[in-house]
């Protein structure tokens, strides 16, 4: 869809698909409810609604954890509207029994309204096979998506094999296109292959009927594409050659986490991708644009360069920034380096004397024999060649602390050996042991030679960054936004403003960090071309930012001085008048999680703000990406107060 708005600044509210609730909704929402909640956000005065990937992520929870790139989620499914409900009435009774076992207030269990969804889903399914079969509308459907095939045989297969990892199979694990074809054409596998490929069809005839009513309304409908992909996904399986298979993406370390984040997805093969006319990411925004008017751009700076870690490795800490700054060990040698010198900054190397005390007597001997090796006649040790990351370490047979201490080690090199005979240097590599030993000649040799290989690096950055979201702007008439939070390089808001592509502004961030006291950004910098939202889904709510953690009062001071001094609880009025100031913002966009909004009235805000974070980065469980509204979406609207305090703080 073409975005409508042109350069008119709009205010916009978040929500996660699952979150709505609306009045004959089913236990998560779904999406046909989308048009009642699109009739909220109008009464709100909100012309943009934003909502969390829709792929499907089969048994995990997380919507950035797709099993396909393409495929929509079967939970959101609303069954009783599809046309072969009629025939199966008791998958609908089950479903509606199972919905009318959820208490008020809570999470959804998400893995048990999947597995209810998938139960009725089969059962309609089985109950009109043969039509379904014979459906001209489904046989267009799968013409009309390429993709489709692939995922289809990719489910199928991945259930019979107890939805294991595609990597875990005993066979088809590498497949090629022709396999994959014959694989579909199967007569046996007809039946199960033609589920999930219904699923889908279905599942895109719901969310496009929804997408054309809420754009009929006026709104903008924004999605998110993530960037990367899951290992275990039909994409990765069927495309092996656009991945790198050597590399995982995560994140640096930062004040968040002291050892970075590993995030298990392979890279992307950029080279592989070029050459093949960047076919898939093509495919992606043109099967996004088919619901969406804009989209964001999950984690943009990974289109400039992404933090890469070895297959081994289990943070963040050992990996590099690709492309990135490296240096050959030419060079280094002939800077004074030597190959023994190069082997102490880039391998960790441990004094016995630290070892024996470190490792309890009883273990010493095993630790040795498992993971290290002496160097020479020297009271000295290094890792052996078959510890390749912390992976192994991990799996020694040590005590818990024992393999902490060695991971530790582990991690304590200056520059990172990357094959080929070059190098690249560690995010920490001033604090490690090798950096303290050399002499402050060699340092500044060293720091010279990366300050010139990091500026070629930053050129690299900017070439590809404009090169790659370019392609991304031309593929659809989609508004592009971009998620751009974290160390941010300086070509990288030089390239999103060249390309009219806005960046993410979250206020409690906007600060100057390399000024004393680091005071806040005035709302006049924040450019015109940028997304203003006071929180999102992986931080607190507002609320809970504001009484639970760090800045409150500078806050204060420089965007709502009024409210001085910053009362230490957020209450409705309060909150109402932090809105009004950020939604002064010349941002193009205005967008608020639905929960910030909840805030203002004492009749829906929650007891604790934590019940209402959407995720907490760093952990699996069963409360991330559960989130429900209690209200209605048809409550909310006759509530005459609250939507009149909405638009007074959201106005624009």
């Amino acid at each position: 869809m073409r975005y409508p708005a042109g350069d008119e600044r709009l205010f916009g509210i978040s929500v996660p698909l699952g979150s709505i609730k609306v009045h004959g909704g089913w236990r998560v929402g779904e999406y046909p409810d989308l048009v009642p909640f699109a009739g909220l956000c109008k009464e709100l005065g909100a012309r943009l609604l934003q909502l969390l990937p829709l792929n499907d992520t089969g048994g995990q929870s997380s919507p950035y954890s797709a099993l396909s790139a393409f495929a929509l989620h079967p939970l959101y499914i609303r069954v009783r509207d599809l046309p072969e409900a009629a025939a199966a009435p008791g998958a609908v009774e089950e479903l509606e029994s199972f919905a009318a076992k959820a208490t008020s207030g809570e999470r959804f269990p998400y893995g048990a309204c999947l597995d209810a969804k998938l139960a009725a889903l089969r059962a309609v399914y089985k109950a009109s096979a043969d039509s379904i079969a014979a459906d001209a509308g489904l046989a267009s459907f799968e013409s009309d998506r390429p993709w489709l095939r692939t995922y289809a045989v990719y489910r199928r297969l991945k259930s019979s094999y107890g939805e294991q990892a595609w990597r875990s199979w005993p066979d088809h694990g590498r497949p090629t296109r022709g396999e994959i074809d014959t694989l579909w054409d199967d007569p046996s596998a007809r039946l199960e292959q033609l589920f999930h490929a219904w699923m889908q069809y279905r599942a895109a005839e719901q969310f496009g009927a929804a997408a054309e009513a809420v754009a009929g309304m006026g709104l903008v409908l924004l999605g998110d594409i993530p960037i990367l992909m899951n290992d275990d996904s039909a994409d990765v399986w069927a495309d092996r050659g656009f991945f790198d298979d050597s590399l995982r993406a995560g994140a640096p370390p930062d004040m968040y986490s002291a050892v970075g984040q590993n995030w298990g997805f392979p890279i992307y093969d950029w080279a592989a991708m070029a050459e093949d006319g960047y076919s898939f990411w093509r495919a992606r925004v043109a099967e996004a644009a088919r619901y969406y008017s804009a989209y964001r751009i999950d984690h943009v700076l990974g289109f400039f360069r992404i933090w890469a870690l070895g297959d081994r490795d289990e943070t963040g800490c050992l990996g590099r920034f690709v492309p990135g700054p490296e240096l050959g060990a030419d060079e280094l040698t002939r800077s004074g380096f030597s190959e023994a010198r190069l082997r102490w900054l880039s391998e960790p190397h441990i004094p016995g004397a630290e070892l024996r005390v470190a490792v309890p007597a009883t273990e010493a001997a095993s630790v040795v024999d498992a993971a290290l090796e002496r160097i020479g006649d020297e009271d000295l040790f290094r890792f052996k060649r078959s510890i390749r990351g912390e992976a192994d370490i991990g799996a020694l047979p040590l005590g818990g602390a024992t393999r902490d201490y060695l991971k530790d080690r582990w991690r304590d090199r200056a520059l990172l050996a990357i094959g080929g005979g070059r190098f690249a240097p560690t995010w920490s590599y001033r604090g490690t042991r090798a950096w303290a030993s050399l002499s402050d000649g060699e340092r500044s040799v060293l720091e010279a030679m990366l300050g010139i290989a990091s500026a070629s690096a930053e050129l690299d950055w900017e070439d590809r960054g404009r090169r790659l979201l370019s392609m991304l702007g031309s593929a659809s008439d989609m508004l592009p936004c971009a998620e751009d939070l974290g160390a941010v390089p300086d070509c990288v808001p030089r390239v999103l403003s060249e390309l009219g592509i806005p960046g993410l502004r979250v206020p409690r961030w906007m600060r100057r960090w390399d000024e004393p006291g680091q005071p806040f950004m005035p709302l006049s910098e924040y450019g015109e071309l940028s997304a203003c939202t006071p929180s999102v889904h992986d931080t607190s709510t507002l609320r809970g930012w504001w009484e639970r953690e760090d800045g409150r009062d500078a806050f204060v001071e420089a965007y709502c001085p009024e409210l001085s001094p910053a009362s230490a609880l957020l209450d409705p009025e309060r909150e109402g008048a932090v809105l009004a100031a950020l939604a002064k913002a010349p941002s193009k966009l205005f967008v608020v999680q639905l929960q910030d909004l909840l805030d203002l009235s004492d009749r829906y805000r929650s007891d604790d703000p934590s019940d209402d974070r959407v995720n907490v980065p760093g952990s699996v469980d069963e409360f991330n990406w559960t989130w429900r509204m209690g209200p209605g979406a048809e409550e909310l609207e006759r509530d005459r107060a609250w939507t009149a305090l909405v638009r007074a703080g959201c106005g624009r």
